[in-house]
């Protein structure tokens, strides 16, 4: 199993479009996912931190797929496409990384 997550760092000046991002493209990502290995896509929105402060990431996605292989067929079929839509929601260069679940 291997989990992506996507992180919209929070930045001054910078726009997300949380309505556009629930509605048209997490459901494009599980659309074009979910039959190639994708388990579970959930998406957080960043409240803040113990302090009181602002979040460091304002939004994420989690991805959960079986496998290594099959989130990588997944980002060769529609990788593109999908980070194609970006501009349409936010101006923030998300930050993508992989993770292999503990326990």
């Amino acid at each position: 199993m291997i989990v992506v997550t996507v992180l919209y760092p929070t930045q001054a000046g910078s726009r997300f479009d949380q309505t556009y991002y629930m509605q048209k493209h997490m459901p494009l990502v599980r659309s074009r996912w979910k039959d190639m290995g994708l388990q579970e896509a959930r998406v957080l929105r960043g409240a803040g931190t113990p302090d009181g402060s602002a979040p460091p990431f304002q939004m994420m996605a989690v991805l959960t797929f079986s496998s290594l292989q099959d989130f990588q067929a997944c980002a060769a079929k529609h990788g593109a496409e999908i980070f194609a839509d970006v501009p349409n929601f936010t101006n923030i260069q998300p930050v993508v990384q992989l993770n292999e679940p503990l326990g």
